[in-house]
């Protein structure tokens, strides 16, 4: 299970998830005062909801400022304290109500956010409040994610909208790719499986069998409709380099080339475009370990030091109502389709 006292990238993806938090919303029923749009809780309320005593809440504010800082924490003064002593809770007024821990003559006041609660929640480690908290955090995110889904994670890749674009190029260009195979090596059993390896660990260090492992892939399963639209641009990108890498090399020896010298070609093809792809494959290696690790609750364990936080946006890519499941892009894109068929 998904230890939150701990990772702090676990953390942050369920408080960059929007939908999630709305969820949460609802179930915890936290009553908060309402200020400036957000509803918002004093360190007394937090503490009773957590029964801890106070300290244990300005401990952890101190030793993690900066994360629950920008879950929403803050510390009012002046006129903004003015105001929020001003809010009331149906008609009673807050700076009448000691006990939410409001001094009607203190200079500044800490107060938290929801999602502030929250990461308090999640840090928490000797209140069984907290744990208790931290259980539905995961079941809910968990839900939110699975709902979205359509039941499973596994092709939630296919949401985005930049999916289907990504999946016609590509497959074009495999289709150059296999032909150059074809025209350009003698034959081989195992030319296609050896060459799209090496493409798949020159992009993300794992061949299709690792992949399939990770992902939990029957053997029917085809790997390129679960990955993410980077990926496959950058597959595609290697495909069609490689492809006419070939077709030079052939022209050069006037002949077919041996697997081997296919093999060492692609070595040499990969070196060259390194300093000019390096940028592209950090950035595909770092969205899919990070991706998967907060949809599919998969690690890439070779692209582990690649893994960070997703932000909202990333979320609301996927899960947001921009979003759809790829039958419905396709019918949105069936003119393309036939465009494609027709050539």
């Amino acid at each position: 299970m998904t230890d939150l006292t701990n990772s702090s990238i676990h953390r942050k993806n369920i408080l960059n998830n929007n939908l999630a938090l709305t969820e949460l919303y609802k179930e915890v029923a936290f009553p908060g005062i309402m200020f400036e749009r957000k509803y918002r809780f004093t360190k007394k309320q937090i503490s009773d909801f957590f029964q801890v005593d106070e300290r244990t809440i300005e401990r952890l504010v101190e030793s993690h400022f900066s994360e629950i800082a920008e879950n929403g924490y803050e510390v009012l003064q002046y006129n903004s304290l003015r105001t929020f002593k001003l809010q009331k809770v149906g008609d009673i007024n807050v700076a009448d109500l000691p006990e939410l821990g409001i001094d009607k003559f203190a200079a500044s006041l800490g107060v938290f956010t929801f999602k502030a609660f929250l990461n308090i929640g999640m840090l928490l480690s000797e209140s069984e409040n907290a744990k208790l908290l931290r259980t539905l955090i995961l079941d809910i995110a968990i839900d939110v994610l699975n709902k979205k889904a359509g039941g499973s994670t596994k092709y939630i890749n296919q949401r985005e909208e930049e999916f289907v674009s990504s999946a016609i190029r590509e497959y074009n260009y495999r289709q150059s790719f296999t032909n150059a195979l074809d025209a350009c090596i003698e034959p081989s059993k195992f030319k296609y499986a050896q060459l799209t390896d090496k493409i798949y660990k020159t992009i993300f260090k794992e061949n299709s069998k690792e992949y399939r492992q990770i992902l939990n892939l029957k053997s029917k399963e085809s790997v390129r409709v679960t990955m993410y639209s980077e990926v496959l641009d950058l597959i595609a990108a290697y495909e069609n380099g490689f492809a006419d890498a070939l077709a030079k090399e052939m022209g050069k020896l006037g002949r077919r080339l041996k697997l081997s010298e296919a093999n060492q070609l692609f070595s040499e093809f990969a070196g060259s475009s390194n300093s000019l792809l390096t940028p592209l494959i950090e950035k595909a290696r770092s969205l899919m370990a990070s991706r998967d690790m907060a949809f599919r609750d998969a690690l890439h364990e070779k692209l582990k030091n690649y893994i960070t936080h997703l932000n909202a946006e990333e979320f609301d890519k996927f899960l947001g109502e921009r979003t759809m499941v790829l039958e419905e892009r396709l019918k949105e894109n069936i003119d393309v389709f036939k465009r494609l068929k027709d050539r």
